[in-house]
This record gives C-alpha cells, structure tokens and sequence, in this order.
C-alpha cells in the first residue's frame, strides 16, 4: 500500500520508500548452521551414544516407546526435548536398516 499525503485514511501519511526486513539476531537464535551441524556429526561419529542412549535405541527396537519416552524425560528433563531425542534415535535406527538391506 501507497501512502499519499492524505491527513486521514488507510493510506495516509509522507510517501516513503520501505526498507527491507532483515532478521535480527533475537530472531535467528536457536538456527543451526552448517560448521555446528558438522562439528555435532564428527562428535557423533567419533565418540558414539551415551549409555542412556544406547539403552533408549534398545527399548525402540523392542517396540517399548513407552517406557523410552519416559526415561528420556527423566534425563533431559522436558516432553520436548525428549520427544526430540526419540525422534532422532528412531532416525538413527530407520538408516541403520536401510544400510542393513
């Protein structure tokens, strides 16, 4: 919408040229970049799962989510973060059975 030099009106006001929006930084926060996207896969890669884990990936094998989405509660502290880590575990099981076949 245009403004004119109307005093009253939807488009009232000085004509003025827009400026473009730019994210600011309160608004980029939580964004995963790409170098920290590798430094997390290296870590992965060389230092594997913790115990709690591995015995998570153990419990999803089983078909016992139950009683995996309680124990991540219990370590991470919140729904969220455990509904998370299940979802990235269950991943991590799905690619494992690709590689298998």
């Amino acid at each position: 919408m245009a403004r004119t030099n109307l005093r009253s009106g939807l488009n009232r006001g000085h004509p003025t040229t827009p400026i473009a929006k730019t994210l600011r930084p309160s608004q980029r926060k939580g964004h995963l970049s790409t170098k920290t996207q590798f430094v997390r896969s290296v870590v992965r890669e060389v230092a594997g799962f913790s115990a709690y884990e591995r015995r998570v990936l153990e419990l999803l094998r089983n078909s016992k989510d139950k009683k995996a989405r309680k124990l991540t509660k219990k370590r991470l502290g919140t729904l969220l973060r455990s509904k998370r880590k299940l979802e990235e575990l269950q991943g991590v099981i799905q690619e494992s059975r690709r590689a298998a076949h």
